[in-house]
């Protein structure tokens, strides 16, 4: 069903969430696994930038060893992954990664907001299920470390049997 998964990922507890329950549910599947980090495309940060140069570098490179650090943890449990890292506004990138990659899924995290910064920052949910062509995930299950080790090995063994 599943063939081409696309996990959202950018060091939040939500992202973590998000690489966890999209990485079992691919391993379950035996699917070719997309890592996307999105440094936000802030115009705060942009102007700051202007005022203290460096800024989106350091930015950038945060994200970086974000992405480096959750692909390696997925690699370290016997994941072939392929990771990407950019820059814009999350929800339309992740939409137009999902498309260029041909995804089946994406996987995403939630992090709930006041009403007030609903409103100032959009509808960034409806966006994304408007726009990426395919089914998305929207994972909530906080899974341990422990937990997420057993659960990629019983998806891994899972995986072989079915082949």
């Amino acid at each position: 069903m599943y063939k081409r998964v696309l996990l959202a990922y950018d060091g939040s507890v939500e992202g973590g969430i998000a690489l966890r329950e999209g990485a079992i549910l691919a391993r379950r599947l035996a699917a070719k696994v997309f890592v996307l980090s999105v440094a936000t495309d802030a115009g705060g940060v942009r102007m700051a930038e202007g005022l203290s140069g460096g800024l989106i570098a350091e930015q950038l490179q945060r994200y970086r060893e974000v992405l480096e650090r959750g692909v390696a943890r997925l690699a370290g449990l016997g994941m072939d992954v392929h990771a990407k890292l950019t820059v814009g506004e999350p929800s339309k990138v992740i939409g137009a990664y999902a498309r260029e990659i041909k995804a089946d899924l994406v996987v995403v995290g939630h992090h709930k907001r006041g009403v007030l910064e609903r409103w100032w920052s959009g509808p960034t949910g409806a966006y994304l299920c408007d726009h990426v062509g395919c089914s998305v995930l929207i994972a909530r299950n906080m899974i341990t470390d422990q937990a997420f080790e057993a659960a990629m090995a019983e998806a891994g063994a899972a995986a072989v049997e079915t082949v």
